[in-house]
């Protein structure tokens, strides 16, 4: 027997094994980690959101849209990109360029218009497909409506969040949603503002990409207006 396969046979030898039973993660949770209501979860994640710079409203189906322009107008924001051919982009721009606001879309390539979407766009809205109460985490699943650099260059961030798909914690989001039937490309994981702790260690918010989030919480009976 040569010396390698003498430090293979010993390596084999000395594996753990993977005989065992994997663990049961459902059970895990389900002993470790509380059940709460909706209300719960929605203050929870506001909670948590807003200690990592998060700005949140609550709203309605029926006013959200004029909290929106309410927020753009108070920090003098008069262009927002949206995403043509969803719900909430279509109700954007119907109601806001009326009232003042120019709303572009995600049309074509951004080679074709980075400089715009770098130099020229100031906010953003997007959707978020779920949120995570335990870390105050809006879950963003991107696609050809709306891109993933729609969320991380303009500096402001709007999301619209049904507050019903909040859930208790992340596995309890990945499980309730399927996850493990297709993935995008992308999902992202937003828990405030960009921030960095490159200088002297010290966390400062508003780096780089979006310097504020905005999470317009739709449905959310946590009480207490925004």
């Amino acid at each position: 027997m040569s010396a390698r396969d003498r430090i293979l046979a010993k390596l084999r030898q000395n594996a753990p094994s993977t005989a065992n039973a994997l663990p049961d993660v459902s059970r895990w949770y389900a002993e470790h980690r509380p059940v709460e209501s909706a209300v719960e979860k929605a203050s929870r994640f506001r909670h948590f959101i807003e200690l990592a710079h998060a700005e949140v409203h609550s709203v309605t189906a029926d006013n959200w849209v004029g909290v929106l322009h309410t927020l753009l107008k108070s920090r003098a924001i008069q262009k927002l990109l949206v995403a043509e051919g969803t719900p909430h982009g279509d109700a954007v721009l119907d109601d806001l360029p009326p009232r003042g606001i120019e709303c572009s879309v995600y049309d074509m390539a951004i080679e074709a218009w980075k400089s715009e979407m770098f130099n020229d766009t100031p906010a953003s809205l997007t959707a978020a497909r779920a949120a995570i109460a335990e870390t105050g985490t809006l879950i963003l699943w991107p696609d050809e409506n709306e891109p993933r650099l729609m969320s991380l260059v303009p500096p402001v961030h709007v999301v619209l969040l049904d507050a019903s798909k909040i859930y208790n914690t992340f596995f309890e989001a990945m499980t309730a949603e399927g996850w493990k039937a297709g993935l995008p490309t992308n999902a992202l994981l937003i828990s405030g503002p960009s921030k960095t702790a490159d200088i002297q260690q010290t966390l400062a918010y508003g780096a780089h990409g979006p310097k504020e989030l905005i999470v317009l919480m739709l449905g959310a009976q946590e009480g207490g207006a925004a």
